[in-house]
């Protein structure tokens, strides 16, 4: 690869060259920050030099003579089929062309006869319209608008985030040169100096796989995500021109905007899910995609899955199907991740336990344009939240162990129908209560597995398990909830958040009730049954008060907690079809034991068997 060194400076830059931005380049993402940062560094040699010579007239004998060039860096290009392509330092140069048009601007302000040079320096003519040397092809009307003038907040900058940038960073830029340049000949001798004195070195590539430029540039320290790699190298191997006729990076750009929109940089999520749920055999398996997945894509051993290697078409066709389809599925996924008004409820639930098994067992079994995409979404989300919930509460959930059995759930239910799902998780279900507790055969949920289930458990799945019972009642009893179950679960300020209320309180009349066997006491009323969720820290009992006084501080909470009161079952024909259609011994207690705890941790067994199946 033959690449060829050229130093110029702006006026060189600029002359007779219309740089295109390829698709492997990210937008226009410099903010004020990078902006302000070459502003300063092209003033901090201009200033102390223009006080020693602002007596000499502009030009370029003076500027040669007095002011020393400046270094800018590099920019690499790439020529395909006669075009110019950008391959590495579009930012800069981009900014640099919005400072010309801010000099342009301050030109025709003081009647300056270096309009014109600066003016040939932004953009060439072709009959009535101006070609931008930066081409940005989708945001043109954006450029057209700052180069005539026109006030920045009535610029349309709907073409996207270049153009959002383009606006606010040229704002900065003509507020920070109206400080700097404050006479006409400041201002002329500025411009000989930017244009003659700043140099840049061009780096010409001379290769055509640019797929191959973009990994040699990227090594070099671009800071760039694995997914804008990829993106060059896939891209790169299609024809510039049925690249541009058949739309691909415009393909490609619809499907990374709509996933990152939920998070910057979502796209590597995306496809480290993808390919762990299509090619990966276990955990360890999955690995290899966590780092710099794109490499992993193109290696030999994954080369006879996805013929991705030197293959136009086959790069086309995934372009086209796998990503559209799969990139599409995850955007599904993601929305019903994190709201609750979707058709996916369940989903909704894994996220507020942070669980990602959604993505990775959704992508695992769903085929390429799956009619049973919408099935099995709510079909694997239902098994995951069961999964999970059978785990925690028969103390058999352990983070590690549970990560290595969604791989296998995952190749077990790979491209299969809904039916076979509920087998594949409780063949992993079983087998780890039957390890958990030394048998060798268990059932997927029991109570003796449940019984001391409680001060094992941690605070985020307690809110969230009483979350569940609590909407279990509301809908059983014909109610809204008393709270969205996303507050249950996820708040935790001092008045609106919600916290684990013990029954028991910590004193001597309920300590006796436990033959004052401190341990014993500790471990019931840390039971399921001895706990419930009450808001606020300000509503949290004291810690010796009696239960008569909690029972009265339950009501108008959570229906649950108000299951202990007498008035929840007054003249409540709801209630009684509730207890009558599941057989729950819903009943209120006046007074709380042991015997009342145990009873309250059974029926919460029961719920949970009705929840959880």
């Amino acid at each position: 690869m033959d690449i060829s060194p050229d130093k110029q400076n702006i006026d060189r830059v600029f002359s007779n060259t219309t740089y295109y931005i390829d698709f492997y380049q990210r937008d226009y993402r410099w903010d004020a920050t990078p902006v302000l940062r070459l502003l300063d560094d092209v003033f901090f040699k201009f200033r102390d030099q223009y006080e020693e010579s602002k007596d000499l007239d502009p030009g370029k004998e003076t500027i040669t003579a007095k002011y020393p060039w400046y270094y800018l860096n590099t920019y690499v290009t790439n020529i395909v089929d006669g075009r110019v392509y950008v391959v590495d330092g579009q930012q800069r140069l981009t900014t640099l062309s919005l400072i010309l048009m801010k000099l342009r601007l301050m030109a025709i302000k003081w009647d300056s006869q270096l309009k014109a040079w600066i003016e040939g320096k932004i953009a060439g003519t072709s009959g009535y319209e101006h070609e931008f040397w930066m081409n940005h092809v989708g945001h043109k009307a954006t450029q057209n608008a700052l180069f005539e003038g026109k006030e920045p907040k009535s610029i349309s900058t709907k073409s996207g985030i270049t153009a959002v940038n383009l606006v606010a960073n040229f704002q900065e830029i003509s507020a920070y040169l109206n400080r700097e340049l404050s006479d006409k000949h400041q201002f002329e001798t500025f411009v000989f100096y930017f244009l003659h004195r700043l140099v840049l070195i061009n780096l010409s590539v001379e290769q055509t796989d640019v797929s191959m430029v973009f990994e040699v540039i990227n090594d070099r320290g671009v800071r760039l995500r694995p997914y804008e790699i990829l993106k060059g190298k896939l891209l790169g191997q299609i024809d510039k021109i049925e690249l541009d006729k058949g739309k691909f990076n415009e393909l490609w750009e619809s499907q990374a905007s709509a996933i990152n929109q939920f998070k910057d940089d979502e796209m590597d999520s995306f496809f480290r899910f993808y390919l762990k749920a299509k090619f990966a055999s276990s955990r360890k398996d999955g690995q290899k995609f966590d780092g710099d997945y794109h490499r992993a894509m193109f290696s030999s051993d994954m080369e006879e899955q996805l013929k991705l290697n030197h293959n136009p078409t086959r790069v086309k066709s995934f372009l086209k199907d796998e990503l559209t389809y799969f990139a599409k599925l995850y955007v599904t996924l993601l929305n019903a991740y994190t709201s609750s008004d979707t058709e996916f409820q369940h989903v909704y639930f894994n996220g507020l336990l942070d669980l990602d098994a959604p993505f990775l067992l959704t992508l695992s079994a769903c085929d390429l344009h799956d009619p049973n995409e919408s099935e099995k979404i709510q079909t694997i989300s239902r098994e995951i939240d069961r999964y999970i919930a059978l785990l925690q509460l028969q103390n058999a959930y352990d983070s590690n162990e549970f990560a290595d059995t969604l791989y296998t759930i995952s190749l077990a239910i790979r491209n299969r129908p809904p039916e076979e799902y509920r087998k594949a998780f409780d063949d992993q279900l079983t087998a780890t209560i039957a390890a958990r507790r030394n048998v060798t055969e268990a059932e997927p949920f029991s109570y003796v597995a449940f019984k001391q289930t409680g001060i094992n458990l941690n605070t985020r799945f307690k809110r969230f398990f009483f979350a569940r019972i609590d909407l279990f009642l509301a809908e059983n009893l014909n109610v809204n909830p008393k709270h969205e179950i996303g507050d249950l679960v996820t708040k935790t300020g001092a008045k609106t958040g919600f916290y684990v209320e013990h029954i028991l309180s910590y004193n001597e009349e309920n300590l006796e009730l436990f033959d004052d066997d401190e341990e014993r006491f500790e471990q019931e009323r840390n039971r399921l049954g001895g706990i419930l969720l009450l808001k606020g820290k300000d509503n949290i009992s004291s810690g010796n008060e009696p239960y008569s006084q909690k029972l009265k501080s339950y009501a108008n909470t959570l229906y649950w907690n108000e299951t202990l009161r007498r008035d929840s079952y007054k003249s409540k024909l709801d209630m009684v079809s509730l207890k009558r259609q599941h057989n729950l011994k819903l009943e209120p207690l006046d007074h709380f034991g042991p015997n009342e705890l145990e009873q309250r941790h059974r029926l919460l067994y029961e719920i949970s068997r009705i929840i959880w199946e």
